[in-house]
């Protein structure tokens, strides 16, 4: 299994990239991990809501160049669906049985995900009602998926 995170922005700090290097070093026996860093946009304070939006269609550009279409393309959004860890890791596996070789996750800037990436997506998932830093979610989103490979495989994690 391929799984690839289309990423807005670039991780700054250091303990993130720490984070991240971890769990990749981790799922490197579970999958092939490639992460694809976008260009985000600057957003000036007070930007008008159509500053906002030129903003999120300019993001969305890059991003759509990545989508491929044999994958199956989970959005990270605020209104997405919650799955708990064991729903989460359960998806994951029924795509690997049902052929799905490629898994793209999406996770926007600032201001989220222009409704051109929402509606090219198979699914949208949510990890909480609350807005995470988008490089926080990125370190959230590889301890999710290496959580449900390791549920998947019937391995022990802690709870």
């Amino acid at each position: 299994m391929k799984i690839t995170l289309i990423c807005v922005g670039k991780i700054k700090e250091d303990f993130y990239k720490r984070a991240v290097s971890e769990f990749e070093k981790r799922l490197s026996r579970y999958c092939r991990l490639e992460i694809i860093e976008v260009q985000d946009e600057k957003t000036p304070d007070h930007a008008s809501p159509a500053e906002e939006e030129q903003i999120k269609e300019k993001e969305a550009a890059r991003i759509l160049k990545h989508l491929k279409e044999d994958a199956y393309i989970f959005t990270l959004e605020i209104e997405g669906k919650q799955p708990d860890s064991v729903s989460f890791a359960r998806k994951i596996n029924e795509l690997g049985v049902q052929g799905k070789s490629h898994i793209q996750f999406v996770i926007g800037g600032s201001l989220g995900l222009h409704q051109s990436v929402s509606k090219a997506a198979d699914e949208a998932v949510s990890f909480s009602k609350m807005t995470f830093p988008h490089q926080l979610m990125r370190v959230i989103l590889l301890e999710q998926i290496y959580r449900g490979y390791r549920i998947s495989m019937g391995e022990p994690y802690h709870k």
